[in-house]
């Protein structure tokens, strides 16, 4: 009631009859309201005590451990026109499958034996650095026998030119001993002609040794003309001795200079061969290319290039295929002031999207449709929304994660920290303080003391 008038209705009227009337009169109330109050008091006071497990929390995705079981694209590594397509979208594929078949687009990929041909080109172009090699090889042989042959005709000529020398020096002594015949026939005659003026000798004496003397002149002028003749013989020896080494550097020069020559087209030959033969094997590969193979088992997601007769460049997107039996894991990413406090080998509970779960991130032990992982890497930097990847897979002492799970799904992950009790976390709160860091180790250990 309001109570404004001083005059109480029950001090005049009694109401001990007026059972309903009792039971609103405000009896022993403040001593309810004490108890209750009391009650609540030493159930909160009991609530800060309880242990309080820190965590972290961070959005993720579900995603593979492997980076070659992660969904990827398949390209075209030729530019081509879709003509056939093997499977549909959603069809599980073995590796080595043929998912479709594109043809050529280029007009120098037109003919159906380029193959052959060009084979036939290779053939063709290896015989001729063959030919190429034995002419090498011939003209090896032609300049070994030109230096045996040089050999002897140089011996040949050098003797020759020996027996110049000897005979040049010969015919000097014989010249020499003719001129001193002619002073001593002279000298001779001389003494005849004297004896002869003087009467003692006949005239027919000093016509004898006239007729000798000119026998003796004679013999000088032939033996110095037998001199000058060995002389120019000498110089002619001389001068084919030259001849045979001028005419042997000019065939061995040739004779090389045809060598290399050969041995150039050779080695061009060759070069071609080698690029024919890497020719080959180019339209030989781009030849496997116009199949389009499963690189792996898994099934096809989303087609990017559909229909018949549609050309794709080179490098273009197909299609999209997810990997098979992928080990699965989580991406999580956290702030940088949380970094400190993750580790490789840290305990993180995960909710699903798409698994129901009643979570109580403070107590997970009462938690419930959660799943552990074991933080497995940790990036070493910031991505672009300056956050740290955290990759987390799935923890073996724990429930094993659901098989319908897929990659591509959510996941809100809850990375356990420190027990502490829930004053303490309160105060920390409250204070902006960051986390209790802890190791792994220390972790253990408590678990095992209690």
């Amino acid at each position: 009631m309001l109570n404004i008038s001083k005059v109480r209705i029950k001090e005049s009227i009694p109401f001990s009859g007026a059972k309903s009337l009792v039971m609103t009169l405000p009896l022993k109330e403040s001593q309810k309201r004490i108890r209750i109050l009391t009650s609540v008091m030493m159930v909160f006071f009991l609530i800060l005590f309880i242990p309080w497990t820190q965590n972290i929390r961070s959005k993720g995705y579900v995603t593979a451990l492997r980076p070659d079981q992660r969904p990827q694209t398949i390209h075209s590594v030729i530019a081509g026109r879709i003509e056939k397509w093997y499977v549909t979208e959603g069809a599980f594929v073995a590796k080595g499958d043929t998912i479709l078949t594109i043809s050529e687009i280029k007009d120098e990929y037109f003919d159906s034996l380029l193959l052959p041909r060009t084979q036939m080109q290779v053939n063709a172009k290896s015989q001729s650095a063959v030919s190429y090699r034995d002419k090498v090889n011939a003209l090896e042989m032609q300049i070994e026998a030109m230096k045996k042959n040089n050999v002897l005709k140089l011996q040949q000529a050098e003797n020759k030119l020996r027996m110049s020398e000897l005979k040049v020096e010969s015919d000097s002594i014989k010249f020499q001993q003719a001129k001193i015949n002619f002073e001593i026939g002279k000298e001779r005659l001389d003494r005849w002609e004297s004896l002869y003026k003087e009467g003692l000798r006949s005239l027919t004496d000093l016509e004898s040794r006239r007729l000798s003397f000119q026998d003796v002149r004679a013999k000088v002028v032939a033996a110095e003309n037998d001199y000058l003749s060995s002389q120019n013989e000498l110089i002619t020896a001389q001068i084919e001795l030259d001849a045979i080494r001028t005419e042997f550097q000019d065939k061995l020069a040739k004779a090389e200079s045809e060598k290399f020559t050969a041995m150039s087209s050779q080695f061009d030959a060759e070069a071609t061969v080698t690029k024919l033969q890497n020719q080959y094997s180019n339209y030989e590969a781009r030849t496997n290319f116009r199949h389009i193979l499963a690189p792996q088992d898994g099934f096809l997601a989303r087609a990017i290039q559909v229909g018949l007769g549609e050309t794709i460049k080179e490098g273009d997107a197909i299609l999209n295929i997810v990997p098979a039996n992928a080990e699965l894991a989580v991406e999580m990413y956290v702030q940088p002031v949380d970094l400190p406090l993750i580790k490789v080998g840290n305990k993180v509970r995960f909710i699903f999207d798409g698994w129901p779960a009643i979570v109580f991130s403070g107590w997970p032990q009462i938690s419930n449709g959660t799943f552990g992982g074991v933080v497995t890497a940790i990036d070493q930097f910031a991505g672009n929304s300056n956050q740290y990847r955290v990759v987390v897979v799935q923890d073996p002492e724990e429930e094993p994660w659901p098989e319908m799970l897929r990659i591509g799904s959510g996941a809100d992950g809850i990375a356990l920290l420190n027990d502490v009790p829930v004053w303490y976390e309160i105060w920390r709160q409250l204070n902006g303080f960051p986390a209790d860091y802890y190791t792994q180790e220390q972790k253990d250990a408590i678990a095992k003391e209690k």
